[in-house]
């Protein structure tokens, strides 16, 4: 997905949020003012799903090296598979390095790794909401409509389009409607929610 059209005004509530959760349901301070920094090691992140759902996470690295915080990165990440969210629903273990240090950088190549790692968080706390064994703090989905509103109205669009055109061939064909309809109500139809 392209996140290049979003400013970074319109995610500033939603890095104020995903803060606000971590830090509500795990008890721990970022430590830092800086989102990437506060997360690049994985420890908290790892709590966080520990809090979600305790155990998930058997082991964390406390070491303070780079490699240490991807190991950390990347256990979180399964921990999440685990839960049920999708591989497209993740981000990828390098958008928390620390990419200043780079001379050939995009300008905005840092905030999007960091808008990928906000979508995560923001899965992950809609999941943690519809699960009936967790009862702490909620994730404000509101403050994510500047990252996701751009997203869910392409998809909304593609959606919408599809219909349109099976509808138009069905017309120009002459194929039955209940055939059309049936087709969206199938099981297992490529339908998205």
């Amino acid at each position: 997905m392209e996140w290049r059209q979003q400013s970074s005004v319109s995610c500033k509530d939603a890095f104020t949020e995903a803060r606000r959760w971590i830090e509500e349901v795990t008890g721990k301070s970022f430590g830092c003012s800086d989102f990437r920094s506060a997360l690049e090691n994985g420890v908290l992140l790892c709590d966080l799903i520990n809090q979600l759902k305790p155990g998930i996470i058997k082991r964390m690295n406390r070491l303070s090296t780079p490699i240490a915080g991807l190991d950390n990165v990347n256990v979180f990440l399964k921990a999440c598979g685990k839960l049920g969210l999708n591989e497209s629903q993740l981000f990828h273990p390098g958008d928390l390095q620390d990419l200043s240090t780079r001379v050939t950088l995009r300008r905005d190549e840092s905030q999007r790794r960091l808008k990928n790692v906000l979508i995560t968080i923001f899965w992950l706390g809609r999941k943690a909401q519809f699960d009936t064994y967790y009862s702490g703090p909620q994730l404000n989905f509101k403050a994510f409509e500047g990252l996701l509103g751009l997203a869910l109205s392409k998809v909304s669009c593609l959606f919408n389009c599809r219909v349109f055109l099976i509808f138009l061939s069905a017309f120009f064909f002459k194929i039955p409607w209940s055939i059309v309809t049936l087709s969206f109500l199938k099981p297992g139809s490529r339908r998205r929610q």
